[in-house]
């Protein structure tokens, strides 16, 4: 029969996992960059296989199909034993370009930063202003600077100004002048040393104007930023004004420039022509020098030309040898011959993203075991970018919806927007998410159509998946049919729960063959959420019937044998002990003694376990949950072992209270299975798209152990009442990031205001105080002022002082977050944390 998904693990053991499909071959090569080209299974070397060398020999899945059908054949199994079969490469480019985009995307520096920052190609913001002075401040300044400025040197230059030669005199022979303070030069010389004290007199006035009146600033705001060419343009312009302005004598520039050179060469000088126009050249290109630097006008001419001269903010890194694109991992450890071969695949691209963090993490693998560099070396030389392909042979997703930096693991769902709760470093920045957040778990809030699936959710299940392809990570994404999660193509093991062409159906039992084990964690999916029944009890009962069961039968009951035993059924208690009397297993058959002695007792949890037991056994779901030797289950055992990509449908429509006993026993199974594994160098996530009536006190207590074994847990709510309202507070305390939708209610925004805590802000209040006037001509002036504004005279008073406030309130949450926006808390496993940010979710 054809598969939807992949054909998996048979029987209860774990030891065997689910094979990835394999896709069809694509009918047009994929964009650049190509997979590159695969080889024949035969012709592959050994040491091509170390990733599939950590997965024991077992079923592997045929062709996905479109669905299964009745009576449809099924495609040959193909063994895990050999090479994994790669995804049909694209042909060669002609010509390739010296420059591919994995080139660039490996030279792009990605600084390390605070928690949540997108890396990749990271640029601090400029140092933060003080206070911004409004344009019209500005201008007022500036104006009045200007005429400031015009006023005293017409003064000056009119003789307005007394004793305005003293200084002057006090630095020169007493025979240049005429007598008195005020008198004028007597000689030549007199005249030139005015002249000379006449422009220093103005240079330091039109500095001075510059400085009070903050023509910087306003040049810069109303100029610089326009960017080119109007920069350009507006620096020639006022170049043109000046010069103008300079060879009309109206800016004291030529004159006392001859001045000066005349009296250090002599006056004979200009009695060559050349030596004139030379001095009259120097004048000029000096005057235009500043409006050249100012107007940057070497860099618009380079770049009209095309020379190469980038602008500053449009440099790229650095080349050098020891750059990520040389592959100086490989060089260190003396295999230059496998780093050029993946520097010329990664150049010509003939690699992507994927084959670059799948092999330099096979590659950091394989150190740890000396004796496993060789082969991959050697394989790298055989096939380049296609070694060490994950066991589906995918090298990619089939479609991406958001931006991912697979290097360092991040996916990018929104920018940090301009507002005054963000800080100002972050403000405008890119807000990403990566293992070391994901595994402190996830919490997003929202009402319905605020963007949790196709903003957040979505990215981040594409993140984990394209790191399982990368061989660091495998994600279980659970959702309703239909939920945007991906497409099939995009899993290794697609779970539809109720459908008749589903490959894989649900193990209740999580795959151990311990009873007691499998009963703690059934009790808890069961009845985990009815806050009058005591699960640990409930797991006594279930541990009762399933440790006799699966030793008389070897394995455990089937969903309606289960029902019968939780009803006390007599015919099912029979044949249970008939059996157990056959085989000589008394302590069971005390163990079942006991469960018929207890059953119909006040406080019995048998009845409530039966009737949820009850709503998985309908004919929807006939065939699936089965245990014996014909069943089909994915084991959740096996995500801990192996990078496997696995989505789960629950039918929500139909089956609501069914879906959420299954998802509530998912994450039973998650918590206990992950917090028991031995090897945690495979980061695990869960992601539950629809996490309401999932959440327990027992599943809150595994959430906070995930961190320690390098795991996570996503969970999104529609409202936190979704939970039990004795478990919120520890919920939130259990995650490290958490994420409040626009569109809550202010009963879920103090939820997080207080999770989120406060913080000592400067607050400024202002009183105003009337004046009252005691001299009569004060009076008067302040009635005139009233009549006029129609406001009485007011002194104002300013206190400043520190108060602790929240980070965000509950009605900023619930009324002040814009549609499409976010407020969310990010803290990673090494305890670093962000502050409740406001993020424009574009993911």
């Amino acid at each position: 029969m054809d598969d939807d998904g992949t054909r998996g693990v048979r029987g209860p053991s774990a030891d065997r996992a689910p094979g990835p499909a394999v896709p069809p071959p694509p009918a047009h090569p994929p964009r650049v960059p190509h997979p590159a080209t695969g080889t024949h299974p035969a012709d592959r070397h050994p040491a091509d296989r170390n990733q599939a060398d950590r997965y024991p020999s077992g079923p592997h899945p045929g062709p996905p199909a479109e669905q299964r059908r009745p009576g449809a054949a099924s495609a040959p199994p193909v063994e895990y034993g050999a090479t994994p079969r790669p995804a049909p490469a694209a042909p060669p480019a002609a010509s390739p370009p010296p420059g591919s985009p994995v080139d660039a995307w490996l030279r792009t520096p990605r600084p390390q930063q605070d928690p949540g920052v997108w890396r990749y190609g990271y640029t601090p913001p400029p140092p933060e202003e003080s206070e911004r002075v409004s344009d019209r401040s500005l201008l007022v300044g500036a104006l009045i600077a200007l005429l400031s400025a015009l006023l005293l040197w017409s003064l000056w230059r009119n003789g307005y100004l007394p004793y305005r030669l003293v200084p002057l005199k006090l630095f020169t022979p007493g025979e240049w002048w005429n007598p008195g303070t005020s008198g004028g030069p007597r000689t030549i010389e007199g005249s030139d040393a005015l002249t000379v004290y006449e422009a220093i007199l103005f240079g330091l006035l039109a500095y001075g104007c510059g400085r009070i009146g903050n023509f910087s600033e306003l040049f810069r705001r109303h100029v610089a930023e326009r960017g080119q060419p109007f920069l350009a343009l507006a620096a020639a312009g006022a170049a043109g004004l000046t010069q103008l302005l300079v060879w009309k004598e109206t800016l004291p520039v030529v004159r006392p420039v001859l001045v000066l050179v005349a009296s250090v060469a002599g006056g004979e000088i200009y009695q060559s022509q050349t030596v004139v126009n030379v001095i009259y050249g120097l004048i000029a290109a000096a005057v235009l020098w500043p409006f050249a630097r100012l107007g940057r006008w070497r860099e618009l001419i380079a770049a009209r030309r095309g020379s190469g001269v980038p602008a500053p903010d449009a440099e790229a890194a650095p080349a050098t040898t020891t750059s990520a694109d040389q592959w100086p991992e490989l060089r260190a450890a003396g295999w230059a011959d496998a780093a050029d071969t993946l520097a010329a695949e990664v150049r010509t691209g003939r690699m992507n993203d994927v084959d670059v963090a799948r092999l330099r993490h096979a590659w950091r693998l394989a150190t740890r075991r000396p004796d496993r560099l060789g082969p991959l070396a050697e394989a790298v030389l055989r096939t380049g970018g296609a070694a060490a392909l994950h066991p589906s042979g995918h090298r990619d997703l089939p479609r991406r919806t958001a931006r991912h930096d697979v290097l360092t693991g991040q996916v990018r769902i929104g920018r940090c927007a301009d507002d005054p709760h963000n800080p100002y470093i972050r403000r405008g920045t890119g807000l990403a998410l990566d293992p070391a957040l994901l595994g402190t778990s996830l919490l997003a809030v929202g009402p319905p159509g605020a963007g949790k699936s196709a903003r957040l959710i979505r990215p981040v299940v594409e993140a984990l998946a394209l790191r399982a392809l990368a061989g660091q990570a495998a994600v279980l994404a659970v959702g309703g049919a239909g939920e945007p999660l991906g497409p099939d193509e995009a899993f290794d093991v697609v779970v539809r729960v109720g459908h008749p062409g589903s490959a894989h159906d649900i193990d209740l039992y999580g795959g151990t063959t311990d009873p007691d084990e499998a009963a703690a964690v059934l009790a808890e999916g069961l009845v985990g959420d009815v806050g009058s029944l005591d699960s640990r009890r409930a797991a006594t009962v279930l541990a009762q019937l399933l440790g006799p069961y699966r030793a008389a039968h070897g394995h455990f009951p089937s969903v309606p044998e289960l029902r019968e035993l939780l009803d006390g059924t007599p015919a099912a208690f029979a044949g249970l002990r008939a059996s157990l009397e056959a085989a000589g297993h008394h302590a069971m058959l005390r163990e079942l003694d006991a469960r018929s002695r207890q059953a119909g007792g006040p406080g019995d949890p048998a009845p409530a376990l039966a009737d949820r037991v009850a709503l998985l056994d309908r004919p929807t779901f006939a065939g699936f949950f089965a245990s014996g030797p014909d069943a089909r289950p994915f084991e959740l055992r096996a995500l801990g072992q192996y990078p496997l990509r696995v989505r789960v449908d629950l039918p929500e429509r139909g089956h609501a209270e069914a879906s959420r006993l299954l998802t509530r026993l998912l994450l039973a199974q998650f918590t206990a299975i992950t917090a028991a594994r031995t090897d945690t160098s495979l980061f695990v996530c869960l992601v539950l798209d629809d996490a309401t009536h999932a959440v327990t006190a027992e599943t809150v207590r595994g959430i906070r152990r995930l961190r320690s074994v390098n795991a996570g847990a996503v969970l999104a709510l529609r409202t936190v009442d979704d939970v039990p309202e004795a478990l919120h507070t520890p919920l939130l305390g259990a995650v490290g990031c958490t994420a409040a939708f626009s569109g809550i209610t202010t009963w879920d925004g103090k939820r997080f205001a207080e999770a989120w805590g406060k913080e000592w802000v400067e607050t400024r209040e202002v009183a105003q105080h009337t004046v009252f006037a005691d001299q009569p001509f004060t009076r008067a002036l302040h009635a005139l002022r009233k009549l006029v504004t129609g406001k009485a005279v007011t002194t104002d008073a300013v206190t400043v002082r520190q108060v602790e406030k929240e980070r965000w309130s509950a009605s900023e949450l619930a009324y002040a977050v814009p549609s499409g926006h976010a407020v969310l808390r990010l803290a990673n496993v090494d305890g670093e944390h962000a502050p409740p940010l406001l993020v424009h979710l574009d993911g």
